[in-house]
C-alpha cells in the first residue's frame, strides 16, 4: 500500500468513523459466518490509510453499549473476533507504530476481552505515529456522566472543609462543574475533539457517538456498507474536509 496521499493543506486532526453496515454487507454477499470479519480486516486498512495520510487520531466506533441488545451469539462472537483480531494483529501495530488506546466501559467485558485490551494498550504505548482508538462498549452520554462524576469528586476532595454556611462565594466559585472539567476527565482526555465524524452505511445519525467531542465536528455520511471501504474513500474524506469552511459559530 503506498503512503503518498494527496490532500488539501488543510488536514483534520482527528476523524472519527462510525463502522455501520457490516451485518447488511454479508447478507449481500452471501456471508453467514463471520459476518464482522471482513469489517475488522477494513478497520485496519482505514486506520493505517488515516495515519499515513498524516491525521494523528482515528478513532473507531466498533461496539456501543446499546449493542448489548443484540442476540447473545452475535455478541459473543464479536468479543471473540476482538480478542483474536488484536492478537493477530498485533506485529502489525507495533510495525506501524501506532499507539492503540480503547475509549468505554469496562463494566460487562469478560476477562479476555479486558486482558486483550490491557496487553494491546500496553504494547503499542510506544507508539509514536498516531493515535488509534476504539469506542468499546461505549456511549457518548455514559462517557460524560463518568466525566462529570469524575470531577465532583475532584471537587469534593478540594471543597471538603469549607463550611457553606460561612464561605463567601468567592470561596465556592472553584467547586462549579465546568467545561473544562469535563473535557479534561473525560475517557483518554488527550484525545482531542474530533474534526470531521465520517458514517457508513447510509444512516444519518451519530448513534451515542462521542457526544462531547464532535460539538462541531464536520459530518460526512456515506453510503457505502463498512467493508466496502477502501483507500481512495479515506482520501476522499479528507480532501472532503479540505474543502469545508469551519466557523466554530464565528
Amino acid at each position: 500500500m503506498s503512503d503518498n496521499v494527496e490532500t488539501n493543506q488543510a488536514l483534520p486532526k482527528h476523524i472519527g468513523y462510525v463502522v455501520d453496515g457490516n451485518r447488511r454487507w454479508a447478507k449481500l454477499n452471501g456471508v453467514k459466518a463471520d459476518v464482522h470479519a471482513r469489517g475488522a480486516e477494513v478497520v485496519f486498512d482505514v486506520a493505517r490509510r488515516t495515519v499515513a495520510a498524516g491525521v494523528p487520531f482515528a478513532t473507531f466506533y466498533v461496539f456501543s453499549t446499546e449493542n448489548w441488545g443484540r442476540e447473545n451469539d452475535e455478541v459473543n462472537y464479536i468479543m471473540k473476533l476482538f480478542v483474536s483480531f488484536f492478537k493477530r494483529k498485533m506485529k502489525e501495530l507495533l510495525a506501524e507504530d501506532v499507539k492503540v488506546v480503547f475509549l468505554g466501559g469496562r463494566d460487562r467485558l469478560s476477562g479476555d476481552v479486558l486482558e486483550m485490551m490491557e496487553e494491546t494498550e500496553t504494547k503499542t504505548s510506544g507508539g509514536a505515529r498516531g493515535t488509534v482508538s476504539f469506542c468499546l462498549n461505549y456511549g457518548g452520554r455514559q462517557e460524560i456522566a463518568d466525566a462529570v462524576n469524575k470531577a465532583l469528586l475532584t471537587k469534593h476532595k478540594n471543597f471538603a472543609n469549607i463550611d457553606p454556611t460561612t464561605a463567601g462565594t468567592a470561596e465556592f466559585a472553584g467547586a462549579k462543574i465546568t467545561t473544562e472539567d469535563i473535557s479534561a476527565n473525560l475517557y483518554h482526555p488527550e484525545i482531542p475533539d474530533v474534526d470531521m465524524v465520517v458514517r457508513t452505511g447510509g444512516e444519518l445519525r451519530l448513534s451515542n457517538f462521542m457526544l462531547w467531542r464532535v460539538a462541531y465536528s464536520e459530518l460526512l455520511f456515506l453510503d457505502k456498507l463498512w467493508p466496502d471501504l477502501t483507500d481512495e474513500d479515506v482520501d476522499g474524506v479528507i480532501a472532503e474536509y479540505g474543502r469545508r469552511q469551519r466557523r466554530f459559530g464565528k
